[in-house]
Parts: structure tokens; C-alpha cells; sequence
């Protein structure tokens, strides 16, 4: 056995560490799941609570992590998945350690203690972010807020997925910070927006292929109306599955295959837009030329009133 030894490492400045916690067996009844940033128990999660529970053990398992909160109950921040299993398995009380922290810091501990020991998605991570006012966390939801955007907190199959959600919080992030919050919300836009606002459609793929677009055409970025009127008639969705194809034929990377397909289907539209242009504009020009001719021809002439005989008396 070895004593905990600090030689070697560079000594600290002094620390605000908060309130000492406290050690307690707590009811499993008085304990509560913050949603706002704890995800849902599904799929893996679920396989992995039955596991703890068909083998538990005291010795397995770490204190949980709580916080007290409103109406006598206390907030788990770290331990929703071996609680649930302790429940499963049977018992009524689970040793907990109690420390004071408001929401806000109880999301930054969430953050803090799962990004160091499990697999915590983007999303949950997002959105403990937001509730921790973390400025970058809130930037990005500022953005998707503007573009009319929802990111989920938690993975959801597509066929439950409504239109204008999106787990790709870790390609829009990317996307703000490469290419800037105005190309961001754009992009976000020609799906919102347009007739390509349905399930599914707000791809990691896709975002990031359009923020490539948009980011390199500042004039198509810009263009306003017209830009969200020509991605009416694009089809988003087709063009990802095209590009799907060319990626794996091509053995070029997806992101940039669904890049040019949109290059090429917004140079087709705008093809179509000069060609209705300059056919509107001989519409009107012909349509002039008509109108002139038959003004004239509905006028005399002064030669002929100049050669009319006069009547007699």
C-alpha cells in the first residue's frame, strides 16, 4: 500500500470549494431528476440499470450526488442510472452525498462529474450548459432560437421527431464557430423556412453542407427573400440521399459531395430565374410594341385630314 503523495506536482492557489458536503442514507422517494439538463432513460441507459441491478452490490456503488431542493426533496445531480437500479433491485434508500448548490451550479457539477466518467451526449451537455449560463451554450441557442430551430435534449428516432428539431448540436456549434452566427442562422433558415422544414431534415450532414455554401457566397447569403424562395423549390432531403451515393461511388467525403449537389441545384434555379427574367421582360416589351401599334393605328394621320375634301354648304 502506498500513501497519496503530491510531490512533483505544482501546489495550488487557495480555492473556494463551497460548503463541506454531507454524508446521508436518503429515501429513493425524496429524490428528483432535474429535466432540464438530466436525459431520459432509454436504450443503452436502460441495459445498463438492468445490469447493475441483476448484479448489485454495495461495494459497486458510489454515493450519489444530490442537491436539496424545494418541497423536502433533493435533485440528483450524479447517480440517476445506479438509483434507478438500486430501486429495481429492491431497496428503499441509497447513500447520498448532499452538497448546497443552486440550478445553476448544479448543472455546472452535472457537466463536471459526467464529462469525466461517462458517455453524456452533446444535447444533455448543451443543455446543462444553458441552464448553467454558460455564454457559449447560451450563444448557440440564441442562434437556433432566431432560425426557429429546437435542439433536443436527448436522442429521439426521427419518425418522433418533429419538424424544426435537431440533434446536431455538436455540427451547429462547429458551424458558430467557423462560420459566424449570420451564415449559421441562413443556413438554418433555408430548412425552417422553406418547404423543407420536416422531420429529420436538419441533419449534422446537411447544416454543415449549407453553412459551406452559404459561407463561401456571401451575395447568396445575403440575398434574402429571394434565397429562401429558391430553396422552396430544392430539395434538401433528395439531395442528401443523392450525395450519400456519390460519397461512397466517389469516395469523397459526404459533406462535401451534399455541398456541391447544392451548388449545383441553386446554379440551376438561377438559371431558371434569368431565363423567367428575361422572358417576363419580352413579355412586357412585346406587350409595349402592341399597345403602340394600336395606338397608332386608332389615330388619323394629319396627311390624311390635310387631303379631305371639304363639304359644300
Amino acid at each position: 500500500m502506498k500513501a497519496i503523495a503530491t510531490a512533483g506536482y505544482e501546489k495550488t492557489t487557495p480555492v473556494k470549494a463551497g460548503a463541506l458536503p454531507i454524508l446521508q442514507w436518503l429515501s429513493i422517494s425524496d429524490l428528483v431528476i432535474d429535466p432540464a439538463y438530466h436525459r431520459p432513460i432509454v436504450g443503452r441507459g436502460r441495459r445498463i440499470i438492468d445490469r447493475i441491478a441483476r448484479s448489485f452490490s454495495w461495494s459497486c456503488f458510489a454515493t450519489v450526488v444530490v442537491a436539496p431542493v424545494e418541497g423536502g426533496k433533493f435533485a440528483i445531480i450524479d447517480g440517476q442510472h445506479r438509483t434507478t437500479a438500486a430501486a429495481l433491485a429492491g431497496f428503499k434508500r441509497v447513500p447520498c452525498q448532499i452538497v448546497t448548490a443552486d440550478r445553476e451550479e448544479q448543472a455546472i457539477a452535472f457537466k463536471a462529474l459526467n464529462g469525466s466518467t461517462t458517455a453524456v451526449s452533446r444535447m444533455a451537455f448543451h443543455a446543462a450548459g444553458v441552464v448553467a449560463s454558460d455564454p457559449g451554450a447560451v450563444r448557440l441557442a440564441e442562434a437556433c432560437a432566431r432560425a426557429q430551430v429546437e435542439l433536443l435534449r436527448y436522442p429521439v428516432p426521427i419518425r418522433r421527431q418533429s419538424a424544426g428539431q435537431t440533434m446536431a448540436v455538436g455540427a451547429i456549434a462547429r458551424c458558430l464557430k467557423h462560420y459566424g452566427e449570420e451564415t449559421l442562422i441562413t443556413a438554418l433558415q433555408c430548412v425552417t423556412q422553406t418547404n423543407n422544414n420536416k422531420p429529420g431534415a436538419l441533419s449534422a450532414r446537411t447544416i454543415k453542407a449549407l453553412c459551406a455554401v452559404l459561407g463561401n457566397d456571401r451575395t447568396l447569403r445575403d440575398s434574402g427573400l429571394a434565397l429562401l424562395e429558391m430553396f422552396d423549390r430544392i430539395d434538401l432531403v433528395g439531395l442528401a440521399k443523392a450525395a450519400a451515393i456519390d460519397a461512397t461511388v466517389k469516395k469523397v467525403n459526404a459533406v462535401q459531395a451534399l455541398a456541391d449537389r447544392i451548388r449545383s441545384a441553386v446554379a440551376r434555379q438561377s438559371a431558371r430565374n434569368t431565363a423567367g427574367d428575361k422572358s417576363v421582360k419580352r413579355m412586357v416589351e412585346a406587350s409595349r410594341e402592341r399597345r403602340l401599334a394600336l395606338v397608332h393605328r386608332s389615330k388619323p394621320s394629319a396627311r390624311t385630314k390635310a387631303s379631305r375634301p371639304l363639304e359644300k354648304s
